[in-house]
């Protein structure tokens, strides 16, 4: 918008050039029109002819001259549009930089919590069964998700599928280290959560 304006304004600024020159176009023949009418030298008629142009110049200057004021009360006017706005881009360049200067430091917050979580995991999987690992990738990635869920109240947090009471009454007899899956997503289910 603050470009419109300036190239509103380069426009307007043209259009005052023009006037001014209109107006001294005619302040310059109104000033040999005078300076010929003092000097008295031509016939009468000349003399009174020169008094009649005077007259509609005068005229014709002061048409002009409103001209001129009026655009240049168009000029101060778009100069207060162009203030208006380089105030707003101002402040929208100190919102947006303040913006990035959060954008940066949530981002530095959410690489030391991925480092760290990953540090983690990596500690937490060397504890682990191989063969265990690598299933729970296998499901990972088959299925776009999570490879573990927990059951919760006789229901399969990956899915969020109830499990059926027999399978369920199976899964409670089995030891705590055996592996159980969710018939439906083929989830690991991690039970006693």
């Amino acid at each position: 918008m603050r470009i419109a304006a300036e190239t509103e304004l380069s426009d307007v600024k043209r259009e005052l050039n023009r006037a001014e020159t209109d107006v001294e176009q005619v302040v310059s023949r109104i000033t040999r029109d005078e300076t010929r009418l003092a000097s008295g030298t031509g016939a009468a008629k000349e003399l009174e002819q020169l008094q009649h142009e005077l007259v509609s110049l005068a005229a014709r200057r002061s048409e002009l001259e409103e001209v001129e004021l009026e655009i240049m009360m168009r000029v101060d006017a778009i100069n207060e549009r162009i203030t208006t706005l380089k105030a707003e881009e101002a402040e929208h360049a100190a919102v947006i930089a303040d913006l990035e200067i959060r954008k940066e430091n949530a981002l530095t917050v959410i690489h030391r919590d991925l480092d760290a979580i990953a540090k983690d995991r990596a500690e937490t999987v060397q504890g682990i069964e191989k063969a265990l690992v690598d299933l729970y990738e296998k499901i990972r990635e088959t299925t776009g998700g999570a490879g573990a869920a927990a059951l919760s109240a006789g229901s399969c947090m990956g899915c969020n599928l109830s499990v059926n009471a027999v399978e369920l009454k199976r899964m409670s007899e089995l030891a705590d280290d055996e592996v159980v899956r969710c018939e439906e997503c083929r989830c690991i289910l991690v039970r006693g959560v």
